[in-house]
């Protein structure tokens, strides 16, 4: 064979590798983001329950929190259950997102000092079979989470027990 044309083979074998490689990588990647999508929220698929009264069992995320998917307003959002925040909080990416008002501006004392918020008032809000509605809110333009935290406006309706890594959760 002449000489031009085995570089051009080698050239080709060596294109062909990192293609295979860069597949690789990626499907890689896909598959850790759902394991990682997982250990944050391992309540993604809460089981419909239409019963009233019925219970919801949350599972205790890796770093000991209560994530769980569910609804507001019929639109899918993640949750963060919060017992310290006195009303529903939500970012003010997602509020726009959900088409949310927002109502009388304010100020709230947090964690990391002294927040601007908008009061709103929420349609409905659904957590596995646990759905209430007119629920009170706040939207935080500071708060650059994905996740809605679920305070006391909502929590304070649901009756909670906690054993080990699972929250049950009881309207």
């Amino acid at each position: 064979m002449p000489e031009p044309i085995i570089k051009q083979q080698r050239r080709y074998s060596r294109w062909m590798y990192a293609l295979m490689w860069v597949g690789v990588l990626f499907l890689l990647v896909v598959f850790f983001q759902d394991q990682l999508a997982e250990q944050y929220n391992p309540n993604q698929q809460l089981a419909q329950q239409q019963n009233a009264g019925s219970a919801v069992v949350l599972q205790r995320n890796r770093q000991g929190h209560y994530v769980a998917s569910g609804l507001i307003n019929g639109q899918k959002v993640v949750f963060l259950l919060d017992t310290g925040a006195t009303d529903v909080a939500i970012p003010e990416h997602v509020a726009r997102q959900l088409g949310l008002r927002f109502g009388r501006e304010g100020r709230v004392n947090t964690a990391n000092g002294v927040s601007r918020t908008f009061d709103t008032m929420l349609n409905s809000v659904s957590l596995g079979g646990i759905s209430q509605a007119q629920i009170p809110a706040v939207i935080a333009p500071g708060f650059d989470s994905d996740a809605v935290l679920l305070g006391m406006s909502f929590l304070k309706h649901i009756e909670f027990t906690q054993r080990g890594n699972t929250l049950t959760l009881r309207q």
